[in-house]
């Protein structure tokens, strides 16, 4: 490594004000500041200055090591997916993992090739630097799609969202809606085929030769596609095999969805990781599953045959669908949840009442987390405003005492 910073340090001056690559500069500090702390100090030399460890490279390296138990898990259960779908009764563990990682591996080029380029070309237009947001949203995006998404489909919808949702708002800290949902949000009304049904939820390639691919045909919906379309009280929901999904397969993700959504389990690792480090607000996590246990337990209660999902117990909607992901790695965005207190509660009660509500009574869309999460990040900023104005008309009754 130290032969590599005697090499940047050479070729430094060149992309500086100046240099012959000067037009280049925003390029080059991005991949220095990637692979080292930079060396800027405060302006002021005489002053007293505070620094916090904690920069945005390291709370956006962090928030993906969170996503990590998620997406190996999301290898593993896209192989072992593939495997029950072609009737395996053996399973082996690294070639599962194997076709796991090449089938994602495409699609998570393609998010940081298009994502990243994008920010590279605009930073260099507006002589900016380069954000590390992206280092989270490009990792986030194939994560929360079906595991075979077309590439082509995942290119326009990144570069849609960056463009439109991201860089005319300002670029990374400006953007009002959450740049990854975006993305999945574009896919599915863009491409509804494609992203929704039954046959979009296994992986069926042979992924570079590793397996052999699944028959023609071939189709299996995930527990709250089965529930929407059952006629009345939802009867056993079964998986890929045929045989009965239970709670338990929920929470540990042994069942058909997007890439790293489907397991419980490894979610709440993340969430550990998350606030151990202070990068996530337990406020928002906490009233995010307290609002929907409320609203599950509300639909449980005056359950309806018009409306299957109405019979799912309210501990069991936490673990279908992305709802718990949503929860730890979607509404804790900081850039577009409320900054306030108050307002943290309030923002993530509404988006687990909110996402319930179009999962059991909008049958023709058995997921609600995402577009919740989308909605609420419209409102967090009226939110805030009625919690400071609160606050000021307290304080100035307290005056007028």
């Amino acid at each position: 490594m130290s032969a590599l910073r005697k090499y940047l340090d050479r070729i430094k001056p060149h992309f500086e004000p100046g240099g012959k690559y000067q037009k280049f500069n925003s390029a080059f500090d991005a991949f220095e500041s990637f692979l080292y702390t930079p060396r800027t100090r405060s302006a002021v030399a005489t002053a007293a200055q505070i620094h916090d460890s904690m920069d945005s490279k390291r709370a956006m390296i962090i928030v993906v090591l969170a996503l990590m138990p998620c997406f190996f898990f999301g290898m593993y259960n896209t192989g072992y997916q593939h495997w029950l779908a072609n009737g395996a009764t053996d399973f082996p563990f690294w070639q599962l993992m194997a076709y796991g990682f090449l089938t994602v591996l495409p699609r998570v080029a393609v998010a940081y090739i298009v994502g990243l380029g994008i920010e590279f070309i605009v930073a260099q237009w507006r002589h900016e630097e380069v954000q590390e947001g992206f280092l989270v949203t490009g990792i986030l995006v194939p994560m929360i799609c079906p595991p075979e998404v077309s590439l082509w489909m995942l290119a326009l919808a990144v570069a849609f969202s960056v463009i439109f949702v991201k860089e005319v708002f300002g670029g990374t800290g400006y953007n009002v809606l959450n740049v990854a949902l975006v993305s999945r949000a574009f896919l599915f009304f863009a491409y509804p085929a494609q992203m929704s049904g039954d046959k979009v939820w296994v992986a069926t390639s042979s992924a570079f030769g590793t397996a052999a691919p699944v028959a023609d045909g071939f189709s299996c919906a995930t527990p709250l596609g089965q529930i929407a379309t059952a006629a009345g009280a939802p009867d056993v929901i079964t998986g890929v095999n045929g045989t009965a999904v239970t709670a338990w397969d929920a929470f540990l993700g042994l069942i058909p969805g997007s890439f790293g959504e489907t397991s419980t389990l490894c979610i709440i690792i993340g969430a550990i990781i998350l606030l151990a480090a202070g990068i996530a607000n337990w406020r928002i996590i906490v009233s995010v599953f307290a609002g929907g246990l409320l609203m599950g337990w509300i639909a449980n209660v005056f359950a309806s045959p018009l409306y299957p999902a109405s019979y799912i117990p309210a501990v069991d909607q936490l673990l279908y669908g992305g709802f718990a992901f949503a929860a730890v790695f979607m509404a804790t965005d900081p850039v577009t949840a409320c900054r306030t207190t108050a307002g943290k509660w309030v923002y993530g009660f509404l988006i687990g009442v909110i996402a319930i509500i179009i999962r059991t009574y909008n049958t023709g869309y058995p997921e609600g987390a995402m577009l919740a999460v989308l909605l609420m990040n419209c409102f967090a900023p009226l939110i805030d405003w009625c919690v400071v104005q609160a606050n000021i008309r307290h304080r100035l009754n307290r005056i007028a005492q």
